[in-house]
């Protein structure tokens, strides 16, 4: 009785640790949004600096993701789970003490380090303390803490901000991080997968080829499209992420192995995924400054506007899982993006200086249900779309592609933006804002089309030993 006591309460506190260090990691995507007219108006910076503020932190973590859980299986998961976190609240402190914005945007490129560290080690600890009996319930838990996170981002960085600072938004983690080590140290088991091997070639090539790309997006307009160090990003970075595919075709363990595309549903899936975060992230970065700099609420009245978008999952995502398991996940999974595509078009159709919120709320709500029918049988997809033995590799692949997709969705709607409006006026704001809008319309309707790629449910005939491949999996259509 004294064992299984123990072994509860060692799960029970894996599932504190890995809960609260997963919610600081998903929190630290939005909680800046809000913040940005703020962080604006006391340390300057133009567009693209703003822009760096948001996708210094995703794209380190993108691309780094799958390294930092090969680090953990070779060299131990909790050490490299403690040295992610210390990272993590290191960085944040340092992000709050940034005295210029070009200081915020380095610490925020470091929180991405220590994110991408520790935040794909908590479900391999966490699965690896809690019997299988009550995996689901705690991974359940575990997902939940995760999406409040999301959903609850912008909110809390427009109530600190407003009644502290934005600085609060980085403090808020470094208490939190400080509590959280040394319980890791004492209550986490430490455990290893020897045979892992890192792929540096392969981390190298696609944090180079995605930073050129990026870097080119975000500055595009200031430098001028046809400067030598704009060009220069697009070729080196297009050149890259090509050499970072023929690696992921060529070489033996690569960290993302590109046949798993060949999978209709893996390619189906991940590339949705990849479209709908673009469509997404980079609407946020704009709302979010278009509800204070334009419609003229607070810090916290923006957050609390953005909660029927960014909260709805947590009420919607029972019910689509539920409909997941009946009729499988691609039509969810399409019908998701396709409503959330059409909230974006209609924030795009009513938006102007003197729009009112209840004009807003039809995109908003429409925008939060597909958000929240597309997240909720997504894993599950992805999971099924590759034998057992990778799904470890497709779960960080498409992670780290969704997190590309925040990245290249800042970039490219503040590319638009940039081209075609301003901080000048609410009319010059408003003018960059419609276009960007229908750009993230068009990248997510785009990914509803391509999500049609996932095979649809059928009896299958359950697979040999010799048939657990992407292409057999393909063949018998295991759908989701």
């Amino acid at each position: 009785m004294n064992q299984q006591t123990a072994r509860r309460g060692s799960a029970a506190w894996a599932l504190v640790i890995t809960s609260v260090a997963s919610f600081m990691a998903a929190l630290d995507n939005l909680v800046v949004t809000t913040a940005l007219p703020s962080i604006r108006k006391d340390l300057g910076g133009a567009l693209e600096d703003l822009e760096w503020t948001v996708s210094a932190y995703t794209l380190t973590f993108a691309v780094l993701l799958m390294f930092g859980a090969a680090l953990g299986d070779r060299f131990g998961r909790r050490k490299l789970f403690i040295v992610g976190l210390t990272i993590f609240t290191g960085a944040s402190a340092a992000a709050a003490l940034a005295p210029g914005i070009d200081a915020l945007i380095a610490a925020r490129a470091v929180q991405g380090v220590g994110a991408a560290v520790m935040m794909p080690l908590t479900l391999t600890l966490l699965t690896a303390a809690v019997p299988v009996a009550r995996r689901g319930a705690a991974l359940g838990i575990f997902g939940a803490v995760t999406g409040l996170a999301v959903a609850s981002g912008p909110l809390i960085g427009g109530s600190l901000t407003e009644h502290i600072s934005w600085q609060w938004i980085f403090w808020l983690n470094v208490p939190i991080g400080l509590a959280l080590l040394p319980l890791a140290r004492l209550r986490l088991d430490e455990s290893y997968a020897p045979n892992a091997r890192l792929d540096l070639p392969g981390t190298l090539l696609v944090s180079g080829g995605l930073f050129g790309i990026v870097y080119s997006l975000v500055n595009g307009n200031a430098d001028g499209w046809t400067s030598t160090p704009i060009l220069a990003g697009l070729i080196v970075g297009t050149a890259l992420l090509a050499g970072f595919v023929h690696h992921g075709f060529n070489n033996k363990n690569p960290m993302l192995p590109m046949r798993l595309f060949r999978s209709r549903a893996f390619f189906g899936i991940n590339i949705a995924s990849l479209l709908m975060f673009l469509g997404m992230f980079g609407s946020i970065f704009l709302l979010s400054q278009f509800l204070q700099g334009v419609a003229g609420y607070s810090p916290t009245e923006a957050g609390l506007r953005m909660l029927p978008w960014t909260g709805m999952p947590l009420i919607v995502a029972p019910i689509a899982g539920y409909l997941s398991d009946k009729i499988g996940g691609r039509p969810v999974v399409v019908t998701g993006l396709a409503l959330q595509a059409i909230g974006l078009g209609l924030f795009a159709l009513v938006i102007e200086p003197g729009v009112s919120y209840p004009a807003q709320l039809p995109g908003l709500i429409l925008g939060g249900i597909g958000m929240a029918l597309y997240f909720a049988p997504a894993a599950s997809v992805v999971m099924s779309s590759v034998s057992p033995a990778e799904q470890g590799i497709a779960s960080g692949a498409n992670n780290a592609l969704r997190e590309v997709g925040g990245a290249l969705g800042v970039a490219v709607l503040g590319a638009v933006f940039a081209a075609q409006g301003g901080y000048e006026s609410a009319d010059a704001f408003t003018d960059g804002t419609v276009p960007a809008l229908w750009i993230g319309a068009g990248a997510v309707a785009l990914a509803a089309l391509i999500a049609l790629l996932i095979p649809g449910r059928r009896r299958t005939v359950e697979a040999g030993p010799q048939e657990a491949s992407p292409a057999a999996e393909e063949r018998e259509s295991i759908a989701v």
